[in-house]
């Protein structure tokens, strides 16, 4: 029977904590480390429903990759989250989130990103530093597709591929050709994505004065979803855990927070 620390220990091997940012709080965050697991959910977001979710199918595990908290002080049912990790340990499944540290190593989120968009030459973006493996860690990847397209094309191949409900955008009348990602919030990126010669910058949660800069800039950028550009990362974390542990049930979740649109 495997136990909680030991899945903990492999994930972090995959993603070390190590290369969280300073903000970050993801880690070994719910339950007993010696608690035995033979089914895992997979979420981005540990939330009510993905909880019930995980006692109907009688996980001891949620593996999510924004962490359940980032600045606790008490854990009780006053707060939501605070409920939200009692019952957690009143149903004896324990919590793992792996985030920014996902987002930089190889294979994760920017990784995930950048070839679920068809990109290929992927280098670094904001590179942090290289694993013992020689892999550059860090947010955000750049690549290239095999032949520039128009926005017009672009827009619902991004759409598709990521499973989105939306998209909000700036064109400006640049074919896509060099590509930068950053999953989750990376708005901030932008001027960054600009100067290393990218006409095209994908990310989430863009600020009304990020499209003004975009069109100043004159780079096409896209607001693809918060939950689009980092859920791809899910596939990744089933395949890291059916390979090492095959005897353990891995369930992703049904259940989606990408935005709504009218």
């Amino acid at each position: 029977m495997r136990t909680v620390k030991e899945i903990f220990d492999y994930l972090d091997k995959k993603a070390p904590v190590a290369y969280k940012m300073d903000f970050d709080n993801p880690g070994f965050l719910v339950g007993d480390g010696n608690w035995s697991v033979e089914k895992i959910v997979l979420a981005l977001d540990i939330t009510d429903e993905v909880i019930s979710e995980a006692i109907a199918a009688g996980a001891g595990l949620i593996v999510s990759h924004h962490p359940l908290f980032f600045s606790l002080k008490s854990v009780n049912s006053e707060t939501s989250t605070g409920a939200r990790a009692v019952r957690m340990i009143e149903n004896k499944i324990a919590g793992i989130c792996m985030h920014t540290n996902l987002d930089a190593v190889h294979e994760g989120v920017n990784d995930a990103l950048a070839r679920d968009l068809g990109l290929g030459n992927i280098e670094a973006f904001e590179m942090s530093g290289t694993d013992e493996n020689g892999n550059f860690y860090g947010i955000g990847r750049i690549g290239t597709l095999n032949e520039p397209l128009t926005m017009d094309w672009f827009l619902p191949h991004v759409k598709s591929a990521l499973d989105g409900n939306g998209l909000r955008y700036h064109d400006a009348g640049r074919p896509v050709s060099r590509v930068a990602v950053c999953g989750g919030s990376g708005g901030n990126y932008l001027e960054l994505a600009a100067q290393m010669g990218c006409d095209t910058y994908v990310t989430s949660d863009v600020k009304y004065d990020t499209f003004l800069d975009a069109k100043r800039m004159g780079i096409n950028i896209i607001d693809a979803d918060h939950f689009c550009t980092e859920n791809v990362v899910i596939p990744v974390l089933e395949r890291w855990l059916k390979e090492e542990f095959p005897e353990i049930e891995i369930i992703i979740s049904k259940h989606k927070q990408t935005a709504q649109f009218f």
